[in-house]
């Protein structure tokens, strides 16, 4: 079985269809969180994901809160401004389907987070020290993560005390070892310097992870950004991936 994974999809349509598109077949869908925030098609985005197949979707901190369950004074003012926003246009029918989602989900030996799985929503996981010490907070064979916008795995082997560091690249290939903590990207708005949406491919049947690329018309995301007065902070962004 095939499942698409993705994460922190931040209200950018345009990349959302070019990762679909570009993933071809696939079984199920599991999102990582954070379907809205930032950018300029937050309705559109829940429901085309909420149409996915056999969708798991957990909640991330800007959803969180968009639906005011997280203070937005606990983000820097240009998100502020963002998350003010996307609260005026969510229709009460996606806040519904964000207000569903868990922070936790476990399913076939694998945990399914937004942020880590000590702070399912909040914490970023951005070295090793943070990644090993969260080890003990899930004991699953494999840990899927989103919220750093980085493709990243975390392996902490039985004979280890800190996790290894892997970075995969697009195309890159991997049989996925226990125990691991696994990010796919971000789709909306990555973040390691390459603007292209990022996804991840999992195949059930070996445990065997792809990570993917794909280009998308950001100048047109960009747009829908200005006309809709986001920042331009995060308007800039989407063209250099940082």
């Amino acid at each position: 079985m095939k499942t698409l994974l993705i994460s922190d999809i931040h209200a950018n349509l345009t990349a959302l269809e070019a990762v679909i598109a570009a993933a071809g077949s696939f079984d199920a869908t599991w999102c990582l969180g954070d379907l809205v925030g930032y950018g300029p098609d937050p309705n559109q985005c829940v429901e085309r994901v909420a149409s996915l197949p056999n969708l798991l979707c957990v909640m991330g901190n800007h959803d969180a809160a968009t639906l005011r369950r997280i203070e937005i004074d606990a983000f820097n003012p240009e998100a502020r401004t963002a998350l003010v926003w996307t609260q005026q246009q969510l229709s009460e029918a996606n806040a519904a389907f964000l207000r569903e989602r868990p922070e936790v989900i476990n399913v076939d030996q694998i945990t399914l987070v937004h942020g880590s799985p000590r702070q399912p929503v909040w914490e970023y996981l951005l070295d090793t020290r943070t990644a090993t010490a969260n080890f003990e907070f899930f004991d699953t064979l494999y840990c899927f993560v989103g919220h750093t916008h980085l493709p990243v795995i975390y392996h902490l082997p039985d004979d280890q005390r800190l996790a290894h560091l892997i970075v995969p690249e697009n195309t890159t290939q991997v049989t996925l070892a226990p125990r691991s903590i696994i990010n796919p990207g971000s789709v909306g708005q990555p973040r390691d310097r390459d603007p292209r949406a990022a996804y991840a491919l999992l195949d059930m049947d070996d445990y065997t992870c792809e990570w993917h690329r794909v280009s998308y018309d950001f100048a047109s995301v960009q747009e829908r950004m200005r006309q809709a007065g986001l920042p331009e902070r995060h308007i800039l962004r989407l063209a250099a991936g940082w």
